[in-house]
């Protein structure tokens, strides 16, 4: 029985988690339970788990994973906050199953120089798929990784046709049910700009190597093509407590987790080319890549920033990847080895450095 460690336990991603912990009893046991601010739900959660340890906040949180044992901690956590519980698990030696894409696109090379072969476990859809298609073959038989994307709600638009879009327009996700910010985010493609980073700093694999194909179904969770022309894709109907349950106890499949594919039903599966005029923001994501240092917590910090202007009716819906262009394009990185102190520097200077743009727009 493995013993789990759940932050950002009443989002999202932590509801699934316990729903599948909830199914299968004799595979999984929680151990800590923790939230950014919710305590009437976290009490609930604590009661029906029956969870001694819990956690209120992010530095709780850290204490939480640094205090209690666990084989596997969750980190569902929202943002760049989730930088300090993720350096806790590793510097801890435990399994982390990471949902919390942003922590390891900032902290960079401070995440993958404490990590151990295999102890970062992907819980997004997309680099689950990638991380199962890859047991198909070698580092050195990649070809390609291909990323799926829905394409959101505004997929088809040309950017004119975006510019008067509303922030419920922004949330009407046509597949998945997520927060406020990640829904944004993959209406912006800036989500999937993020995946991109991370999926070169989880399978090392260079930019130039890394595509992304608009998938609207959903059911193709990403692709590796492969050097002799072979591409492995994992399908699934949209659910994510599958690459969840997978998370939880890598390599091992959780049964009944999800529901199959029913191929006996007629159906058609369309691949499309993203649109980087409409949406520029993988592109840019590639290039904060590729420059790496803290340029990808300037372009994550500049993102929150500028999607909450959005949803507070500040800026336009393409205001939020014009916002994020213009402070990555203005910063400039000081001297010296990447810090978490340097990182949250040059973090508070993009959020600065947005909220003038936001002012002045």
């Amino acid at each position: 029985m493995r013993s789990v460690l759940i932050l950002g336990s009443t989002g999202s991603i932590g509801t699934q988690a316990l729903d599948v912990i909830a199914g299968a009893p004799d595979r999984f046991r929680v151990v800590g339970l923790g939230v950014g601010s919710d305590v009437d739900g976290l009490a609930a959660q604590a009661e029906r788990f029956g969870v001694e340890h819990t956690a209120v906040g992010v530095d709780e949180a850290v204490a939480l994973v640094r205090d209690v044992e666990a084989d596997v901690v969750l980190n569902g956590i929202t943002g760049s906050v989730g930088l300090a519980p993720t350096l806790a698990a590793l510097e801890e030696g435990r399994t982390l199953a990471l949902a919390n894409k942003e922590s390891l696109i900032v902290g960079g090379e401070l995440v993958t120089g404490i990590a151990a072969p295999g102890q970062i476990v992907p819980v997004d859809s997309e680099h689950s798929a990638i991380a199962q298609a890859l047991h198909a073959g070698t580092h050195d038989e990649i070809r390609r990784l291909v990323l799926t994307a829905s394409g959101g709600p505004f997929r088809g638009r040309t950017r004119a046709e975006l510019a008067d879009v509303t922030p419920a327009d922004a949330l009407a996700h046509p597949t998945w049910d997520m927060g406020l910010v990640v829904t944004t985010n993959s209406a912006t493609l800036v989500n999937k700009g993020l995946e991109v980073i991370e999926a070169h700093l989880l399978f090392d694999v260079d930019y130039d190597r890394i595509d992304v194909v608009v998938h609207p179904q959903s059911i193709v969770h990403s692709m590796v093509e492969f050097v002799d022309g072979s591409t492995i894709a994992q399908a699934s109907p949209p659910d994510m407590r599958l690459p969840i349950s997978l998370g939880l106890d890598w390599p091992h499949r959780v049964a009944g987790v999800g529901r199959p594919l029913d191929f006996t039903t007629a159906q058609s599966w369309a691949f499309e080319p993203l649109d980087e005029t409409a949406f520029p923001a993988v592109a840019l994501a590639k290039a904060v890549g590729r420059a790496g240092g803290a340029f990808p917590a300037v372009f994550n910090a500049a993102n929150e920033q500028a999607v909450a202007a959005f949803h507070d009716g500040r800026i336009g819906f393409t205001g939020i990847v014009d916002t994020v262009q213009a402070v990555v394009d203005a910063f400039e990185p000081g001297p010296g080895a990447l810090t978490v102190e340097s990182l949250a520097a040059a973090e508070a200077e993009a959020r600065r450095a947005a909220d003038v743009r936001i002012a002045a727009a």
